[in-house]
């Protein structure tokens, strides 16, 4: 207990570092998600070619090397942020490619027949998918999207290794102040383990709520 208790403050900032990164880059993640499943499904072949593109690149890239490309690349662009700036970039970017097929999916399992009557009233693309096909798709897509943004707050873990503040890289600390470097992953894997369970849970409310009864 000697490594949590006189060492607090600098848990609690690494799991404050941790959680606003979870948070801003789930959102991130959600609507570049959001607007790369749109694309993928549009009936404009070169939104379809971006949405295509946009997913085999991210998921098929390792996600340390995308925080390098975001970190060390844009800067010689002349793009100059903050690092937590940079690393919520890269890992909303990253997320972003599996929200998107996981939606895709949902919207699939939604019949065509919906969408072609929904047409045959006058709506547009984006109001069949956004009044009809949309709603429908998002109560069988809650599970998969908790999962993903789950992922999304362990791989925030990596931005550590970048000079941002996160709950992994308070061990670094620890280990100089001669602290046990296995009690310090103990209680670096426990505050973890509350930020990856109050996902879980808001999630299972919501598949509660509005999932799709199996």
């Amino acid at each position: 207990m000697d490594v949590l208790t006189e060492n607090f403050a600098l848990y609690g900032k690494g799991f404050l570092g941790t959680v606003e990164l979870t948070v801003y880059a789930s959102v991130l993640a959600l609507l570049l998600g959001f607007l790369m499943a749109s694309f993928r499904v549009a009936p404009v072949g070169s939104l379809r070619v971006i949405g295509t593109v946009w997913v085999a690149v991210l998921r098929n890239t390792p996600l340390t090397l995308l925080f390098f490309a975001v970190l060390l690349g844009l800067p010689r662009f002349g793009l100059v942020l903050p690092f937590e700036v940079f690393a919520v970039l890269a890992l909303g970017c990253y997320t972003s490619a599996f929200i998107c097929e996981a939606l895709r999916s949902g919207i699939n399992t939604v019949s065509t027949g919906q969408g072609e009557a929904s047409r045959s009233l006058g709506m547009s693309f984006g109001q069949t998918l956004n009044s009809v096909v949309l709603p429908q798709a998002f109560r069988s897509v809650i599970p998969p999207v908790g999962s993903t943004l789950i992922a999304l707050a362990k791989n925030s873990a990596i931005a550590g290794a970048f000079s941002v503040t996160e709950l992994l890289g308070t061990y670094k600390t620890l280990n100089e102040l001669g602290y046990s470097i296995i009690w310090s992953f103990v209680w670096i894997a426990l505050g973890y383990l509350i930020i990856t369970l109050s996902i879980s849970a808001l999630f299972n409310v919501m598949e509660k709520r509005w999932g799709v009864a199996r």
